[in-house]
């Protein structure tokens, strides 16, 4: 059931009533923004587009660019403009397929500001992602692999559920730190995040003995504490104990 409706039998009342925006961009480099945006007006049947158009080139910041062609567009500027195309037709529902791979970090923030703008319309958004920072925005998250369903919940409650307790351990040599902590009693997991380790503790008391066992066998220690776990720390932690739902 999609917005009340039967998939199998009404999907032409669905389509009409959805927008679907690709991971790829699938518009026409030799149109002009303008062009395409009247293009799916067009494909959707919105007459009197104009006013509509003018909206969401406002709201997406790509009035200054209305007359150029999709091609010539930055890779974030582009997905501006399948979103534009994407809501010509005020749909319900939107469903978003990875919209920030490949994105600049920039461009990745001003998309999500754009979001953030259209839930508080109502509209309900439906989001895939690699990002796990970017699923922490959201309502509610679903953490698969494999496609299959390992736990669906608030990114709260998610977080809620690790197991053990994350240490943030700035230690140097960081691969020999982490080769010794993996067989250190005590310790679920190692993972490597930029120039830090986030390790899984049985427990927070866990915390003084293991910066001690470090410093023991020579390793330059520089800061060690206990953080709130994130999703990816779950996520990577769901893979090494076999998953849980």
């Amino acid at each position: 059931m999609v917005l009340g409706l039967d998939l199998s039998r009404e999907a032409s009342s669905i389509q009409k009533r959805i927008g679907y925006l690709s991971q790829r961009f699938s518009l026409y480099g030799d149109l002009t923004v303008d062009e395409n945006i009247e293009f799916f007006a067009e494909i959707h049947g919105v007459r009197g587009f104009c006013a509509r158009r003018d909206e969401l080139l406002a709201f997406t910041r790509l009035v200054p660019f209305r007359g150029r062609l999709a091609d010539q567009l930055s890779g974030g500027m582009k997905q501006k403009l399948a979103l534009a195309c994407t809501l010509i037709h005020t749909p319900e529902l939107l469903l978003l397929d990875e919209p920030t791979t490949g994105v600049d970090p920039v461009s990745r923030r001003d998309f999500w500001t754009l979001l953030s703008e259209l839930l508080k319309t109502g509209l309900t958004i439906v989001m895939s992602t690699p990002y796990l920072d970017e699923a922490e925005r959201c309502s509610r998250v679903a953490l698969l692999n494999a496609g299959r369903l390992m736990v669906a919940d608030t990114p709260a409650a998610v977080k809620g559920r690790m197991r053990g307790v994350v240490a943030e351990v700035a230690v140097t040599p960081q691969e020999e730190a982490a080769a010794f902590l993996r067989g250190r009693g005590g310790v679920r997991g190692v993972q490597a995040f930029g120039d830090r380790l986030n390790v899984v503790l049985e427990e927070a008391s866990e915390l003084e003995p293991m910066a001690a066992d470090l410093r023991g066998k020579r390793f330059g220690v520089e800061a060690v504490r206990i953080v709130p776990p994130s999703l990816e720390n779950v996520f990577i932690s769901l893979l090494e104990n076999g998953g849980w739902s």
